[in-house]
């Protein structure tokens, strides 16, 4: 056998071998088309999108250009047109721009209703509700009431019930966007640490968090990700190579946001 004809036949096995030590991704999106009737232009065409495991992505783009549409379709709440969708688990957690409490509930009530639906046993849906609560930084609100609480405290709230499905991927539809600029800015750093957590305990989470705010998509993610407006597509993509923590107000942070909302701009000005 010449070494040509060893490599030949070696090459496939390495390559099928990398492949198998690989991390499949936590989200993947192949050829991803959404339409909402025949007569209508498709909201998203053609996306392709893969989202690691344990990756903070920021989506950004123009209103009406399919960011909630893509989330609700990863959650499964709605059907694509066309491609593929894979989710780590089989199932995504998702948390709105409002935070959709139930208000005859309690803080702890809300967070054991998604525990519930997990079928865990009701003696431990209270203490692991607790312990959700503390993790977002609520203890004592356990029995405090929808309209007793804040608006960031109701945002963490629904964090806690977010994290109570128990899923690799928490997908976040511009869920600081009502919130005033100090509370906004301690959930980012909230989320974070979160986040981080997560991974320094070997329980990666992958987050997709939509976001019309640039900064806060520099300031959060690992990637950004703008989609074109209709039909929405990946026009571009950014890596972040700013370690966390950062500020909002960081000079990194402010440079490439600048560079960002210039390319969106542009988009915008195409589709106009």
């Amino acid at each position: 056998m010449t070494t040509s004809d060893f490599l030949e036949r070696a090459a496939p096995s390495a390559l099928a071998e990398a492949a198998a030590v690989a991390p499949a991704p936590a989200v993947r999106l192949e050829g991803v088309c959404k339409s909402f009737g025949r007569a209508t232009a498709p909201v998203l065409d053609d996306i392709n999108l893969d989202v690691a495991a344990g990756e903070l992505l920021c989506v950004l783009g123009a209103s009406g250009c399919g960011k909630s549409t893509l989330l609700n379709l990863i959650a499964g709440l709605d059907r694509q047109t066309g491609g593929r969708i894979t989710v780590d688990g089989g199932h995504a957690a998702l948390m709105f721009q409002e935070s959709a409490l139930f208000p005859w509930l309690t803080a702890a009530g809300n967070v054991e209703l998604a525990l519930r639906l997990r079928k865990v046993p009701k003696a431990e849906r209270r203490t692991e509700a607790k312990r959700l609560l503390s993790l977002v930084r609520l203890d004592g609100a356990a029995d405090k009431r929808v309209h007793e609480l804040s608006g960031g405290m109701r945002q963490r709230v629904a964090m806690a019930r977010a994290l109570a499905q128990n899923s690799a991927v928490l997908l976040m539809d511009e869920p600081f966007a009502a919130l005033d600029a100090i509370t906004r800015d301690v959930l980012h750093e909230e989320l974070v640490s979160l986040w981080d957590g997560n991974a320094r305990a070997g329980r990666p989470l992958a987050i997709v968090f939509v976001t019309h705010n640039v900064r806060e998509a520099v300031r959060l993610g690992q990637r950004v990700v703008l989609l074109s407006s209709r039909p929405g597509r990946v026009a571009r993509e950014w890596t972040v190579d700013m370690p966390q923590p950062r500020r909002i107000e960081d000079t990194g942070v402010a440079g490439l946001a600048a560079e960002i909302t210039a390319e969106l701009r542009r988009e915008i000005s195409r589709h106009a």
